[in-house]
């Protein structure tokens, strides 16, 4: 483990993208496409699901260049639906040198793996803030903007043409929710299929 960030996301989430119009509009602001990631990733908890509980969880990801492992609680919560918007998101990163010793670490000191999930991430770029396009099993694609200050994803709504009153502050298991899907059912959410438990 070799480097650590702790910060609270500045981020928002705007559901059910038309992609191409999206990526289009981008091209259009000056804002360039800087790569596509395809991402791997673990979530964990306690055996008595005590972080779940709290809001929280561990995360395990790989994204083909770094590792990250991370502490992750959602801020403010008001609903476990998406229902309603959280009012930030608290992360803690620490970079690792191997997914599946780190996985192995995990199971070693206590935790027990919730379930594993894979997405596709196009990345987007416009001076400091980032606009991710989002694809996951089984929902449709969304966009994720992150930035510095809320002035600055409020500048980016409007740019992109967003109504800013559909913004989500959420999670990605509330965004599944919406879509009457429960990832705590699933061991594995990926391209190939979806396992249940």
């Amino acid at each position: 483990m070799n480097k650590q960030k702790t910060n609270e996301e500045i981020e928002v989430v705007f559901l059910d993208i038309n992609k191409e119009e999206v990526e289009e509009k981008l091209k259009s602001i000056g804002a360039p496409k800087t790569k596509d990631i395809f991402y791997r990733q673990a979530a964990f908890d306690y055996p008595d699901y005590r972080l779940n509980k709290d809001n929280s969880w561990i995360r395990l990801r790989d994204d083909g260049e770094k590792i990250v492992l991370a502490f992750k609680k959602r801020l403010g919560v008001t609903s476990q639906d998406g229902s309603t918007n959280d009012e930030g998101m608290e992360e803690i990163e620490i970079v690792v040198d191997s997914y599946e010793e780190t996985k192995l670490f995990l199971h070693k000191v206590g935790f027990i793996e919730k379930h594993e999930a894979e997405k596709k991430r196009a990345r987007w770029k416009k001076g400091t803030v980032v606009f991710d396009i989002d694809t996951w099993p089984g929902i449709p694609t969304f966009i994720e903007i992150e930035a510095e200050s809320w002035e600055d994803i409020d500048e980016a709504t409007k740019l992109l043409g967003f109504n800013p009153n559909e913004r989500k502050i959420c999670s990605v298991n509330q965004i599944y929710r919406l879509y009457d899907i429960d990832v705590n059912d699933y061991q594995k959410i990926g391209f190939d299929g979806m396992v249940k438990k």
